[in-house]
């Protein structure tokens, strides 16, 4: 009733902060996660990762990115690569080697970061959003017509 509307032009707002996928302990990925939601990692992730919403990396997770992207970071395992964000946490338990750009950071007591913080007052998180399942539902075209 009494809510303001958004300047026009301005961008939409940040998708719900929820994990939606799990990749749990024991596993092991090597290739690139893209899209938008919520995203916990407990196992292992080597490649890159660039996700409109939440990246959270769980006490047994172990990442290595040349850049993680997303809207929100929490590491409380570890994360080797830079980080470009509009929050990021360090728990505790969160260890980082990398630099670091954000809007918004906040480490616990005992988190541990190697590396440079640059604070910015906004920051452009780019997504390549993965194909849709229409286009793999397409017959694809033979050479041989």
């Amino acid at each position: 009733m009494f809510r303001k509307n958004p300047p026009a032009g301005s961008p939409p707002p940040p998708p719900t902060e929820r994990v939606t996928s799990v990749l749990g302990p024991g596993i092991n990925w090597k290739g690139s996660l893209h899209g938008s939601g919520g995203v916990r990692i407990e196992g292992t992730f080597e490649g890159d990762i660039a996700v409109r919403g939440l990246v959270v990396i769980g006490e047994t997770g172990r990442v290595t990115c040349p850049e993680l992207r997303a809207n929100t970071v929490v590491v409380a395992g570890a994360l080797r690569g830079n980080i470009l964000a509009e929050k990021l946490e360090i728990r505790s338990t969160g260890r980082v080697w990398g630099d670091v750009t954000v809007v918004s950071f906040s480490t616990e007591e005992g988190a541990f970061l190697r590396g440079q913080v640059r604070m910015e007052e906004q920051v452009e998180i780019v997504v390549e959003m993965p194909q849709s399942e229409e286009d793999f539902s397409t017959p694809a075209q033979s050479d041989q017509e």
